[in-house]
C-alpha cells in the first residue's frame, strides 16, 4: 500500500531526527562550535563577531552539561520545527489540504543542508526566528492585522540578534510595503524590531563598535574580497545544491507565481526569498556567498511553490530531496565510522583530526602545565582547548580578523611576569616569542600520527607585548571611523587609555 504524504513526512521526521541525533553525538566538536559554546558559558549582550542570540540559546544547555549532543540540540531540532511550522501555516492560514501541507514540510525538512548540518552556528537561531517572522508577516499581509505586523517585527528583531543577514528579510518587508502602498505596515514591523536593534547599537557603542568593525571592514580586508568571475558561479552552484528542483519548478511556473503576486500574503512569501537571493546575486561578484547564508530563505521558497503551483510539482521536488538525503546519509555514516588517523594524510587534518585529539593533547602537556598559563596561537585551538579544559585559553599573538572575542575576554596586563605554555600546530619561529619572555623553550608533542608544538615562555614581558603585538592589533583591527561616537572601548581602556 502506498504511503500518504503525511506518512512520508512522519517517516522522514523520524529518520532524519535519528540520523541527526546520532551524528550530533559522534562528531567531534569543531573549533567554531567550541567558540560559540564558550559564549553560552558566559552569556552577554554581545560578542565580537556577532550579536548574542547563539550565546543565549546555548546558555541553559551549557548550564546543564557540555555533552556535544546536548549543545547541538537546537541545530538538530530546528529543521523539524521549520518543517512543522510550514505545514501548520499552510493548513490553518492558507487553507491548503493535508497532502500539500505535508509535502511542503517534507521539502523543507529534506533541503540537503538540513539533513546533515548538526553544527552549532549563528544560523540555527536565525533560521528559527526568520521562518517564524516571515510566517507572521505573511499572515499580517493576508489579514491586514496590526498585531501580526508587530509580531513579525519582534521575531525579526530576534533574528537580527542572531545574525545581521536578517536585515535582508526586513528589506523584503519594505519592498512589500512599497508595492502594497502600506507604509503603516512597515512602521509596525519596524517598531516591533526596534528594541532589539537599539540593544545591539548600545552594546556596540560601549564595545569599540566591534560588530561593525568586523562585519563591515576587517573581515573583508582579510578574506580577499574583490571582483571575481568565479564567485557568481559558486553562488549559482550553492543555489542549485540547496534548491535546484524548487527553482526549476518556480521558473516553469512563473506565470502562476505572477498570479500569486496579486495576493498580499503570497506576495509577502515571494519577496521573502526573491529579495535576499537577488541581493546575494548582486553581491556575488565581489564576495563569496556562504552556503549557510541561504538556508533561512528556503522555507519561504517552498511556501510560495506550495501555494502557487501544482501538488505534483511539490511532490517531485520532495522526491529529489529524498534521494539526495539518502546519498548524503550513507557516506556520512561511513566517514563517521572511520578512525581519525584515516584523515591524517589529507589536507584537512586540522579540521577533521585535531578536534578529536584534544583530550590526548591536554594529557600530553599536563606535566608542563603546573605554574604556567595555557595559551594558543589561534582562536581555533584556543576555543577547543578552553571548551575541553574548562579554563580560559587566550590567543597569543596578533591573530586574524575572525573570532577576536579573546580581545574582550583576555586582559594581558594580568599575565605580566607569569610563565606561559603556548600551543601551536606549526613549528614556532623564535622571533615570535623571544622578545616577550626572559627565556623560551620549545617541545614537540606527538598527536596521533602528527606533531604539535609547545612554547614554554618564562616571565612574560607585558610592556614588550603591548608595543610589539597589541599596538599592531590596535592599528589593524580597531581603526574606528571618526563618524562613530565611542562610549567605551575595552581595548583602548586596557592598553592605550591615552
Amino acid at each position: 500500500m502506498a504511503f500518504s504524504p503525511r506518512q512520508w513526512l512522519l517517516l522522514a521526521l523520524a529518520t532524519t531526527l535519528l540520523f541527526r541525533f546520532w551524528l550530533a553525538a559522534v562528531a567531534p566538536v569543531t573549533a567554531d562550535e567550541a567558540y560559540f559554546i564558550l559564549w553560552g558559558r558566559a552569556p552577554g549582550l554581545g560578542y565580537y563577531d556577532h550579536p548574542p542570540m547563539v550565546g543565549w540559546m546555548l546558555a541553559p544547555l551549557a548550564a546543564l552539561a557540555d555533552a556535544a549532543w546536548l549543545m547541538r540540540l537546537p541545530a538538530v531540532l530546528v529543521p523539524s520545527l521549520a518543517a512543522l511550522m510550514t505545514r501548520a501555516a499552510l493548513r490553518r492560514w492558507f487553507g491548503r489540504d493535508e497532502g500539500t501541507a505535508c509535502l511542503a514540510a517534507l521539502a523543507v525538512l529534506l533541503v540537503p543542508m538540513n539533513v546533515w548540518n548538526v553544527l552549532v552556528t549563528t544560523d540555527t537561531p536565525l533560521v528559527l526566528f526568520s521562518v517564524a517572522s516571515l510566517l507572521a508577516f505573511a499572515r499580517a499581509a493576508q489579514r491586514g492585522s496590526p498585531a501580526w505586523f508587530v509580531a513579525a517585527g519582534v521575531l525579526l528583531g530576534l533574528a537580527f540578534l542572531s545574525k545581521y543577514f536578517a536585515v535582508l528579510l526586513g528589506l523584503a518587508y519594505l519592498v512589500w510595503a512599497i508595492t502594497a502602498k502600506n507604509g503603516k505596515a512597515f512602521a509596525l514591523v519596524f517598531l516591533g524590531g526596534l528594541p532589539f536593534g537599539l540593544l545591539n547599537l548600545y552594546w556596540n557603542y560601549e564595545a569599540c563598535w566591534c560588530n561593525v568593525m568586523f562585519n563591515a571592514i576587517n573581515r573583508h580586508e582579510d578574506d580577499g574580497s574583490g571582483w571575481s568571475l568565479a564567485t557568481p558561479g559558486l553562488y549559482a552552484a550553492s543555489l542549485a545544491y540547496l534548491a535546484a528542483p524548487l527553482l526549476w519548478f518556480a521558473w516553469r511556473g512563473r506565470g502562476r507565481l505572477r498570479e500569486a503576486w496579486q495576493r498580499p500574503g503570497e506576495r509577502a512569501l515571494l519577496l521573502a526569498w526573491l529579495v535576499p537571493l537577488v541581493a546575494f546575486a548582486a553581491l556575488s561578484p565581489v564576495k563569496r556567498i556562504g552556503l549557510h547564508w541561504l538556508l533561512s530563505f528556503m522555507p519561504a521558497l517552498v511556501l510560495s511553490l506550495a501555494l502557487a503551483l501544482e501538488r505534483r510539482q511539490l511532490a517531485a521536488s520532495a522526491r529529489v530531496f529524498a534521494l539526495l538525503a539518502a546519498l548524503h546519509m550513507v557516506p556520512i555514516t561511513v566517514i563517521a565510522a572511520l578512525p581519525l588517523d584515516t584523515w591524517q594524510a589529507t589536507r584537512f587534518p586540522a579540521r577533521l583530526v585535531f578536534p578529536g585529539r584534544i583530550a590526548e593533547l591536554l594529557q600530553a602537556i599536563a606535566p608542563d602545565l603546573p605554574g604556567r598559563s595555557l595559551a594558543a596561537d589561534s582562536y581555533a585551538a584556543a576555543s577547543l582547548l578552553a571548551y575541553h579544559a574548562h579554563r580560559p585559553v587566550p590567543v597569543f599573538g596578533r591573530g586574524t580578523s575572525h573570532a577576536r572575542q579573546d580581545d574582550i575576554d583576555t586582559d594581558w596586563r594580568a599575565f605580566a611576569g607569569k610563565d606561559l605554555l603556548i600551543l601551536r600546530r606549526q613549528p614556532p619561529l623564535p622571533q615570535d616569542y623571544q622578545p616577550y619572555f626572559s627565556s623560551i623553550e620549545t617541545k614537540e608533542i606527538a598527536l596521533g600520527s602528527g606533531t604539535y608544538h609547545a612554547v614554554l615562555g618564562r616571565a612574560f614581558d607585558y610592556e614588550a607585548y603591548r608595543s610589539g603585538v597589541l599596538a599592531g592589533v590596535r592599528d589593524r583591527y580597531y581603526r574606528i571611523p571618526p563618524q562613530l561616537p565611542v562610549g567605551r572601548c575595552y581595548f583602548f581602556d586596557r592598553y592605550f587609555p591615552q
